[in-house]
């Protein structure tokens, strides 16, 4: 039973025509499924509705041709060819329970219009404000235009409509919609009736929610989505603006949901910001509507969410990551298994699907994404298939996730940690700056598993070959990690580089194993790319080391491009003062000087360096794996019946790819192989069917369908 405190959560709240049955909102939020894998969507989306979301709405939807932001993957409303797939969504969502949004977006500036090969429109003739920097400029729009995109529009509201949405998103946010464009003087500066005053700037985002509104006609919400602070002063859209837009505006949607800034600034990885942290920014807007409002905040704490409603900042609870992370968040908080809820961590992996343009992901809930494609359930699992006894060797990530899995379905599992402390890298990592909320991987997985009789985890218990093979184990599987390697090996080199014998090498995880250079001038090579090199060059740098980080790519932390952290990581690094050397890469190691070279001309240069600190390549630890695998001819004579390996001892990645190979030897043990080559479901494009002359000048039909 849930706690009588948070009744106010599950109160219904009327949306215009419309009533949500609590107040959790799965705001808009993108996938990289999109147009590509409806289904996937689909039912991703669903799961969420059947897990207590009340509201479930779809990510930002292109309306025409003009609004195209390939290569991203959205979804897509450009004409009725597209209305089947829009409608599996709000039919899934139907079927979970809940409201089904449809967001719709005329992205302007931010649509380079690659794929549709239309020339972009804007308030003003400006290059596109695409996160590629494409060489395409948006041609001013004329009054032509607008009345063109106000048509548009229309008919998307309408095919919304035959589509079975209950809620229909006018989107004027995050930098992306056009309609934002059209707001802030950053990219408006029109001398007509739609630029210069605060009340032009605002004409079509009026225009638009009263055409949304008349043609919805009662027979769905009608919502804004609209950013509160540019964060930029008085150059963009501040917050005494949004205070006036809203006395202007505040009564003709249904419901108002407040973003900041751009994407970037409203999607804070918990490095760089707490949980509710767009609060301030947001605090107030309520009292100046008698319409409902959604606001996000990486909310996942029950008491946060209690407060941003009793305290008058919302009436829904928003969010994209912690539904993500746990889309029956609700639910449990409902039921009072508060325990139970998978915390979002904050690492933005699930954005990196989006600009990877790959299905979407997540460190906490390896369903994620999967829930079509392989039938994954974030809560179900099916039964065990025999009554084979599980030994899991290594409590790391992907270890805990196997046996907190394997446990669940029903097998008698021991888990073994060479070490006292569970949780390997996550662990050690969580301990450094700005990522202490990753260890949410591990608390969640450890509390599970002392709620399963069926799972025993023993710690400081190194094993051999020998010593599995004594024990009569019918199934192994390795989760052994694996280690940062020293010899510059990654990316850049794929042999070992010169290192001088008395030169001092450290790795990361000598790092985090508490060594620390021998001297005060310390190089870091980041030839890995990811968030690590960074926080380690900012952790040496705040305990006195003169720091100098050198990478052969053009950012720091390059792939944090896909996690929207690159500029915060850029700022921390200049304000800890670290010297930074990009399109660089480490040569060779002398006894008291890094050599490196220039990444496109290769003239050296040499650091002076008392310790090199190298972020590169790992090794999986895959020895006990190999050597079990070597013996497979004793296997039966000792009852065993399998040897897997996962996890980074089987291939290092992220703790996200970790934590979801271990998910997926869960899965799949004891169940039939799978003979097919690709082992999961996926929706192949049907091929256009076309006319066209045969050799006896005839006409034909041609075209192949699934």
């Amino acid at each position: 039973m849930r706690d009588p405190r948070y009744d106010v959560l599950f109160e219904p709240v009327q949306i215009g025509p419309v009533t949500a049955r609590n107040r959790f909102f799965q705001v808009p939020h993108c996938n990289g499924m999109g147009y590509r894998d409806p289904s996937g969507e689909a039912y991703m989306r669903q799961i969420k509705a059947e897990g207590g979301w009340a509201v479930v709405c779809t990510e930002q939807v292109e309306i025409h041709p003009t609004s195209d932001i390939g290569p991203f993957i959205e979804l897509r409303l450009w004409d009725d060819q597209d209305l089947p797939a829009l409608t599996r969504i709000s039919e899934k969502i139907h079927e979970g329970g809940a409201l089904a949004g449809i967001e719709l977006a005329h992205n302007g500036l931010n649509s380079p219009n690659l794929i549709s090969r239309e020339t972009p429109l804007g308030p003003q003739n400006l290059p596109v404000v695409s996160w590629n920097y494409d060489p395409v400029q948006a041609r001013e729009m004329t009054k032509s235009d607008i009345a063109d995109l106000r048509h548009w529009h229309r008919e998307a509201v309408r095919r919304s409509l035959v589509a079975e949405y209950d809620i229909v998103y006018v989107y004027a946010g995050h930098a992306i919609g056009g309609l934002h464009h059209f707001l802030s003087p950053r990219y408006n500066n029109r001398t007509d009736e739609y630029g210069g005053s605060l009340t032009n700037r605002a004409r079509l985002l009026r225009e638009i929610l009263e055409d949304t509104c008349e043609m919805a006609d009662g027979k769905a919400a009608v919502a804004c989505r609209i950013s509160v602070d540019e964060l930029i002063g008085d150059e963009g859209i501040t917050r005494s603006e949004i205070e006036d837009v809203i006395g202007m505006l505040g009564e003709i949607p249904d419901l108002w949901d407040f973003v900041l800034g751009s994407w970037e600034d409203d999607s804070v990885t918990s490095r760089f910001g707490p949980e509710a942290e767009q609060e301030p920014y947001v605090r107030g807007l309520k009292q100046l509507t008698t319409k409902p409002v959604v606001g996000v905040g990486r909310f996942t704490s029950p008491d946060t969410m209690l407060h941003q409603v009793t305290s008058g900042v919302l009436d829904f609870i928003g969010a994209a990551r912690p539904s993500i992370a746990d889309p029956f968040l609700p639910n449990k908080i409902e039921r009072g298994d508060l325990e139970d809820i998978r915390e979002c961590i904050g690492c933005n992996i699930c954005v990196s699907g989006d600009f990877t343009m790959s299905p979407i992901r997540c460190t906490q809930n390896p369903t994620m994404g999967e829930e079509f494609r392989r039938g994954w359930h974030p809560e179900r699992i099916k039964v065990r298939s025999s009554a084979a006894n599980v030994l899991v060797v290594g409590a790391g990530p992907s270890g805990l996730e196997a046996a907190r899995a394997l446990g669940q379905r029903g097998y008698a599992v021991s888990l073994i940690e060479a070490t006292r402390e569970i949780g390997g890298r996550v662990t050690r990592e969580s301990a450094l700056p700005g990522l202490s909320a990753w260890s949410r991987v591990v608390d969640y997985r450890e509390q599970q598993l002392r709620k399963l009789d069926n799972v025993e985890v023993f710690r400081e218990s190194p094993l051999t070959a020998e010593d599995i093979l004594d024990n009569d184990f019918q199934h192994v599987v390795t989760a052994t990690g694996s280690s940062w390697r020293r010899d510059g090996v990654a990316r850049w080199h794929t042999h070992p580089i010169s290192v001088a014998a008395e030169a001092d090498v450290l790795t990361p995880d000598d790092i985090m194993t508490g060594s620390r250079p021998r001297g005060n001038r310390v190089v870091l090579f980041d030839d890995d790319h990811y968030y690590l090199g960074a926080i380690l060059a900012e952790l040496l740098a705040k305990e006195g080391y003169h720091v100098t980080l050198v990478t052969p790519a053009a950012h720091v932390s390059q792939w944090t491009t896909n996690t929207m952290e690159v500029v915060r990581i850029r700022k921390r690094v200049i304000a800890a003062g670290i010297t930074v050397h990009t399109n660089r890469a480490l040569a060779s190691v002398d006894v008291d000087t890094a050599n490196t070279v220039c990444a496109f001309t290769g003239d050296p240069m040499a650091l002076p360096a008392d310790c090199v600190v190298m972020v590169t390549a790992r090794l999986p630890h895959d020895g006990l794996y190999t050597e079990l695998v070597s013996r497979e001819s004793e296997w039966a004579d000792h009852g065993l019946i399998s040897v897997k390996g996962i996890g980074d001892s089987w291939a290092p990645s992220t703790i996200a790819a970790a934590v979801w190979s271990g998910h997926r030897y869960a899965e799949e043990l004891d169940e039939p192989v799978d003979p097919r080559p690709v082992r999961y479901r996926r929706e192949v494009t049907e091929l256009f069917l076309e006319p066209i002359r045969s050799t006896s000048n005839t006409s034909a039909l041609i075209g192949t369908r699934p």
